[in-house]
């Protein structure tokens, strides 16, 4: 049922959608540090039962020279091909408690239509508030935990959570958009930003995943099923600090860019996370060399160990 002036049609309208429910959105933007919001959106949708009740319309939101389909060429014909996907699912979590999910490509184009339309699904499904998962790259060591600031209008949500409170400009993305015009509309709106060990950027890092669905349960109360991201992640480090231990001048990187920084509640879950000390060692260009080494190392490293185990 396509809307009329809209970007999304309602799909599977059979379907109950109760009023207040919570919009957790995860997004594929210009970064995902640590494979972060890409972990949290195939964990959610692999494990938790979901239904699509809305789709957005590719033709008018994606640049498809930018995001190319994968097309599947058999023999002699194209067979089949994935389209992009941006959609809302309605998802019970792992006790049953119900929740609204927006997930992803960012859109290309129409990012102020794209924000009305939002405001439109909150209208029609009486939809409670926003919030949303981000992951960047952050010079902190993965010695300790993954940081987060919190953004959003909700001051006890960033009294409880934000450790980092930067003052800086930033380059946009479209959920910082629907943060601002919800929140200039009254709705309730938070946003966790995850800083992710910028050396491991590229990686497939399972803790960033972990971290965020933990901040949601914290924020929102809804369960989830992590035993397996907990394990990868256990697997993942324990190949990290293999790699390091083989290499002195790489543990000895490490260990300065640790020691660049300080928390105000040490041995905690969640330590306060200050900005990087800029007396030598310097943490960024400490960070910069370790992520050089472990760009052209990592991947046969992993490998290795893989095949040995």
């Amino acid at each position: 049922m396509p809307q009329p002036n809209q970007l999304f049609t309602l799909v599977n309208t059979d379907v109950a959608v109760p009023e207040g429910l919570h919009l957790l959105a995860a997004i594929s933007g210009f970064t995902d540090a640590g494979s972060a919001m890409q972990q949290v959106s195939e964990h959610i949708l692999g494990n938790l039962e979901h239904t699509t009740i809305v789709t957005f319309d590719n033709d008018q939101l994606l640049d498809y020279r930018s995001r190319r389909p994968v097309m599947y060429f058999e023999q002699d014909h194209i067979e089949d091909y994935q389209p992009a996907s941006l959609s809302i699912h309605l998802v019970k979590d792992e006790v049953g408690n119900q929740f609204l999910f927006l997930n992803g490509y960012e859109p290309d184009f129409k990012w102020e239509t794209f924000a009305n339309s939002i405001e439109t699904i909150f209208a029609l499904f009486g939809i409670s508030d926003l919030t949303w998962l981000h992951a960047i790259p952050f010079p902190i060591p993965h010695t300790r935990s993954v940081g987060v600031t919190v953004s959003g209008n909700q001051a006890e949500v960033i009294a409880k959570f934000s450790e980092w409170k930067p003052r800086t400009q930033v380059p946009g993305n479209i959920m910082h958009l629907l943060e601002y015009r919800l929140g200039e509309a009254g709705m309730p709106t938070t946003g966790f930003l995850l800083l992710v060990p910028h050396y491991l950027s590229d990686s497939e890092y399972p803790q960033a995943a972990v971290t965020g669905l933990e901040l949601i349960s914290g924020h929102l109360g809804l369960v989830f099923p992590t035993d397996d991201l907990r394990d990868e992640g256990v697997e993942f480090v324990r190949r990290l600090t293999k790699q390091i231990a083989d290499n002195p001048d790489l543990a000895g990187l490490v260990a300065n860019l640790e020691t660049s920084f300080k928390s105000d509640r040490a041995n905690s879950g969640m330590g306060a996370v200050k900005s990087p000390q800029r007396e030598i060692p310097d943490a960024d260009q400490i960070a910069a060399e370790l992520e050089g080494y472990l760009a052209s190392h990592q991947k046969n490293k992993l490998e290795s160990d893989e095949d040995q185990d």
